[in-house]
């Protein structure tokens, strides 16, 4: 049987010079940053963190934490894993930490909810980080935050089932693309928004990239992040893109709660910084 290991999707660059310019015409060109985000801070948003937890009570957050679970491997018990509940999370490595930090620093207001899945040495296994997406989906969340991956083929099926569920639910995934050459789930579905690093520093400047499966380009490259026990470093990765996404994405779920999955991703299109309006 092979190791399962969930591995944080950390080097694969995105490289805006490459990114062919997109023109927006007619009504598409009236689909605006301004128009899709303007003046939202997420409130009232439910972001589900999927990642190694969220130290609810690091400075950089204030109160957005609101709870959040613990989902722990099990041979024995049903589907093999354990869920625990977690009224004031803790993480223990630092990495959802940070892209908890990067998420309330664009959407202010969330709600962020910890969906620990990862060890201390950012190892996991995928039954867990399936459970912990499962768990987002049946406990209502809007937005997930999903800054790793697993190759391991044979839950290619179960993940996109997930997938499929989520975005029939009305909720937006966001996931890192893996920092390996190899094709990895849940950031290869169709249903999910797929996201890279770019070097920027803007936290609203990213780019659509016309050649998926890669869809969005985001700050991930020497970004000052929230790190555990009150830390903050800076960090280099598409673990750090995502999270940027998943900010925005926020924002327009806030402002506009009437639009599916497949609209959200379409507004990203429009606002993106390489599509150029007529």
């Amino acid at each position: 049987m092979p190791e399962e290991t969930l591995r944080p999707a950390w080097s694969q660059h995105f490289t805006p010079d490459a990114i062919e310019e997109l023109l927006a015409q007619g009504p598409f060109a009236k689909i605006t940053p301004e128009w899709a985000w303007g003046k939202s801070t997420g409130k009232g948003v439910r972001v589900a963190i999927v990642d190694s937890g969220v130290e609810y009570d690091h400075p950089a957050l204030d109160d957005c934490v609101k709870g959040g679970v613990i989902i722990e491997y099990d041979a024995k018990a049903e589907n093999m894993h354990r869920v625990r509940t977690d009224n004031q999370p803790a993480d223990v490595s630092g990495h959802g930490t940070a892209c908890a930090g990067i998420i309330h620093s664009i959407a202010p207001e969330a709600e962020i909810y910890s969906v620990r899945v990862l060890g201390r040495n950012m190892g996991g296994r995928a039954i867990q980080f399936a459970a912990g997406l499962d768990w987002a989906i049946e406990n209502d969340m809007q937005v997930v935050n999903m800054s790793l991956s697993t190759s391991l083929e044979e839950y290619f099926g179960l993940f996109h089932d997930l997938a499929d569920q989520a975005y029939f639910k009305n909720m937006n995934l966001i996931s890192a693309v893996n920092n390996l050459p190899e094709p990895s789930y849940p950031s290869l579905y169709s249903s999910v928004i797929s996201v890279a690093a770019h070097d920027g520093t803007d936290p609203f400047t990213y780019y659509y990239n016309t050649t998926p499966p890669v869809e969005f380009g985001a700050p991930g490259i020497d970004v000052e992040v929230a790190w555990n026990k009150g830390q903050y470093l800076v960090c280099t990765g598409n673990s750090f893109a995502a999270p940027h996404i998943t900010g925005i994405t926020t924002l327009i779920r806030a402002k506009h709660p009437e639009l599916t999955p497949f609209q959200v991703k379409t507004v990203l299109l429009a606002c993106a910084a390489n599509t150029k309006r007529k």
